[in-house]
């Protein structure tokens, strides 16, 4: 379970993040929506420690952290957290000069010194799981975007974290390559895989999330089941933001 507590995040005088709490079931889909400059990246960023939040508590599983304006967090206790998490990014960030393969294995034998022979054999598990067994030794620039992204959400999970977290997955790429990316997502999900995602893509949110947090100029709006929010919002500026999503654009919810 993932439990945030009164999150906060200041970037000088301006608060992206306003007392945020959250409880996010292992096992589940969360995505987090909402318009630009709302919060999402940010909040999705502070559960594995890349932002640090400003005040509040964060909880994975047994490991928690607490933050305080002033205190400045150990590295021990972001290592804690970040362990817990596997991060897939909006622009893939493979390593150019590694193959697929040895980008999915690159954290296993640097970070957690495993043998190359073990690394290997969880590389091919998880690139199989993607559906890239047949690029395993391509380099990045010869893959597409949705296959870079494939190899990246493979890389994500290599150390088995207890939640993928993923910025804008689908963004990048487009309608065709995205799809790929949320047939792989889905799948993860359909395995009981732990996901919280920042994402304006419907159709992923759509099909794959259990519940979905609208997020705006840094405060939750509304959370909810992702067939009640996507279907009948309860609050006034939910319901606006989701008929400019669905204008134009045909999504099975």
């Amino acid at each position: 379970m993932i439990e945030l507590s009164h999150i906060e995040k200041r970037f000088g005088d301006s608060v992206i993040l306003k007392d945020i709490s959250l409880t996010i079931p292992e096992g589940t889909v969360t995505a987090l929506v909402g318009p630009s400059g709302g919060g999402k990246s940010t909040l999705l960023r502070c559960i594995n420690l890349l932002e640090i939040p400003t005040a509040g508590t964060i909880r994975i599983g047994e490991v928690s952290t607490t933050f305080q304006p002033g205190k400045k967090t150990t590295w021990q206790d972001i290592q804690k957290i970040r362990r817990q998490t596997g991060m897939v990014f909006q622009n893939f960030q493979l390593f150019p000069h590694r193959t697929a393969i040895e980008n999915v294995m690159e954290g296993l034998t640097t970070v957690l010194r495993w043998p190359a022979d073990k690394a290997r054999a969880r590389a091919v598990e998880l690139l199989t799981k993607v559906g890239m067994a047949h690029k395993i030794n391509a380099w990045p620039s010869t893959l597409s975007g949705g296959q870079q992204q494939r190899v990246a959400i493979a890389r994500a999970l290599a150390p088995s974290p207890r939640v993928l977290l993923c910025d804008e997955p689908t963004s990048a790429l487009d309608p065709e390559l995205a799809a790929e990316v949320v047939d792989v997502l889905g799948k993860l999900a359909n395995e009981g895989t732990t996901m919280v995602m920042a994402t304006h893509d419907l159709r992923l949110a759509s099909k794959i999330a259990t519940s979905v947090v609208f997020l705006e100029a840094g405060n939750i709006v509304e959370t909810g089941p992702s067939r009640t929010i996507f279907g009948a919002p309860q609050q006034e500026r939910t319901k606006q933001f989701i008929s400019t999503l669905n204008a134009g654009h045909s999504y099975d919810i």
